[in-house]
């Protein structure tokens, strides 16, 4: 069990290392989003053929697959027109576009616990675009925001039967890597600095590889609540490394909409945390 927890910590500690492996690296987000796909993909390709996973390809894997490959996106563009912090937390709130989604297309009616949960996200998300207004992180804002959409519309699709999620995370590197493919091809890679080539690989090997490793390790075995709570330590770590390292930090009107956002989407998955854990592939 203690091994597991660890595990679990240990993802997404290195989940939280993208926001400042992003900052750290001066070229197009795209680009950065191309080169750690390379890389991630590589590294969990290998780690799937020594578990011998058997792929799977249908319309829901496909479908997931695009949406996280939206999300890698849209989060890769947010954390170079926001600050990391925002990026992350806006993020984060996917839970509960996951709920209005089930709403609209699916007729799932939300709990009071989910209907409360929205409200106070809501509220931290508008504190968050109040403050953007006067620092000019509007457009960064609303990029975040998006991927937390989309981000849920991947646990949507995983949650059938049918899914495979770790074909789906495969195939999504395959699409970031086109996406991104022609800025990188206009980057001076080679020309970079040894420091901006070691923060790309930190973005594919250690941040997404890794941390999906470390988290397929050990997701299953810690009590659900105990999960999602270690694995919300992200939006927290990750705005704490950016304003060590890299000197940025929150607003104190943002600081107020994270930590409404944070403690809100904490006691839902405290609430929830009973019926799924939750893993994260951003």
């Amino acid at each position: 069990m203690r091994k597991s927890t660890l595990f679990v910590f240990l993802g997404a500690a290195m989940f939280a290392l993208g926001g400042l492996f992003f900052k750290l690296v001066p070229w197009d987000a795209l680009a950065i989003g191309s080169a750690r796909s390379v890389l991630a993909a590589v590294c969990i390709f290998l780690f799937l053929l020594r578990r011998k996973h058997h792929f799977v390809l249908n319309k829901t894997v496909l479908a997931a697959a695009v949406s996280i490959a939206c999300t890698n996106t849209l989060y890769a563009l947010a954390n170079k027109l926001t600050t990391a912090g925002n990026a992350i937390v806006l993020e984060y709130a996917m839970p509960v576009f996951a709920i209005i989604i089930m709403l609209v297309f699916y007729k799932k009616k939300p709990t009071k616990g989910e209907l409360a949960t929205c409200f106070f996200v809501i509220l931290g998300i508008l504190c968050f675009f109040v403050d953007s207004i006067s620092a000019g992180n509007a457009l960064g804002n609303l990029l975040a925001l998006l991927s937390g959409v989309s981000y849920a519309c991947y646990f949507i699709f995983n949650s059938r039967e049918e899914s495979d999620p770790f074909t789906a995370i495969l195939i999504a590197y395959g699409i970031s890597l086109v996406i991104g493919l022609p800025s990188l091809l206009r980057t001076d890679v080679a020309g970079s600095p040894l420091p901006v080539l070691l923060a790309v690989a930190g973005l594919g090997i250690l941040q997404q590889g890794a941390g999906h490793i470390f988290l397929s390790l050990g997701i299953k075995d810690p009590p659900p609540v105990t999960a999602s709570l270690i694995s919300g330590i992200e939006p927290i770590l990750n705005p704490i490394l950016v304003a060590v390292f890299y000197h940025e930090l929150l607003t104190p009107i943002s600081l107020l909409g994270a930590a409404i956002v944070l403690i809100s989407i904490t006691v839902f998955n405290c609430m929830t945390g009973k019926e799924k854990a939750p893993t994260n592939p951003i």
